[in-house]
């Protein structure tokens, strides 16, 4: 049973526990964009079906997939690729327009700039690339009750997201689309405290130097990197907050 069920997976018999391989081959869907935030994962029965195992096996590949926050099991409905939540053990950042709503505030967005080119070295440094891909750059504005809320530079590795391309960023926030439909593996950001430079300075509305916070992120699936992102907040409109413990207590 087992080595037909590797052969199903890889064509061949692998050294791995079958729920191992099982777990691999769903994570790969997911992870790969296959399967998109939202989309149904086969009933346990069809997975028994197809992989030729028993349903306590698919049933702990499952469980160990919703564990680790990639999947959604819900009761007589069945299991779905969960949605990214991008966050860290001591901040959460939500989207920026569903964050303005959360605040009860009025949201606007106005997309700046548009471009599609060959990645430079600028590009690339701030992707962490060492080869060359097409990107997509975008700039915008995020407007809470009027006033500017968020400046918004993006890079969209269109090797790792070819539809971004056909997307109308001019109608959605690039970040709550990405949010949305294509899954990450790992994310990273840095914050810092700084001058808004001219460009910042000009969608800000800021008529004269004056510190900011920068928020800097990158998302990776599969060791691959999907985009690069840095968004400047004037410092009276952005708080970061974190509540914890001494470690060992919970």
């Amino acid at each position: 049973m087992a080595t037909r069920a590797a052969k199903s997976i890889n064509g061949k018999a692998a050294p791995q526990a079958l729920y191992q391989r099982i777990r691999a081959d769903l994570e790969d869907k997911i992870l790969s964009g296959r399967w998109p935030p939202g989309h149904r994962i086969p009933f346990e029965h069809e997975l028994v079906e197809t992989y030729q195992c028993s349903r306590m096996t698919v049933n702990k590949v499952l469980s160990g997939l919703a564990a680790a926050g990639i999947i959604e099991r819900k009761r007589r409905v069945g299991s779905f690729v969960a949605k990214p939540v991008v966050q860290s053990a001591v901040l959460h950042i939500p989207d920026i327009q569903a964050e303005i709503a959360k605040r009860g505030e009025a949201y606007n967005y106005e997309l700046l700039t548009r471009k599609r080119r060959k990645a430079t070295k600028d590009d690339l440094d701030r992707l962490g690339m060492e080869q060359g891909c097409d990107v997509l750059v975008l700039s915008c504005r995020h407007i809470a009750k009027g006033r500017p809320f968020a400046y918004e530079e993006r890079l969209i590795n269109l090797d790792m997201v070819p539809p971004a391309v056909e997307i109308d960023f001019a109608r959605v926030p690039p970040g709550t689309w990405l949010l949305g439909h294509v899954p990450w593996s790992e994310a990273e950001h840095q914050i810092t405290a700084t001058l808004a430079d001219d460009d910042a300075r000009q969608a800000l509305a800021l008529r004269k130097p004056a510190a900011c916070l920068v928020v800097e992120r990158r998302t990776w699936r599969k060791r691959k990197v999907i985009t690069s992102v840095r968004v400047t907040y004037p410092n009276d409109l952005y708080r970061l907050t974190a509540r914890f413990t001494p470690a060992g207590r919970g």
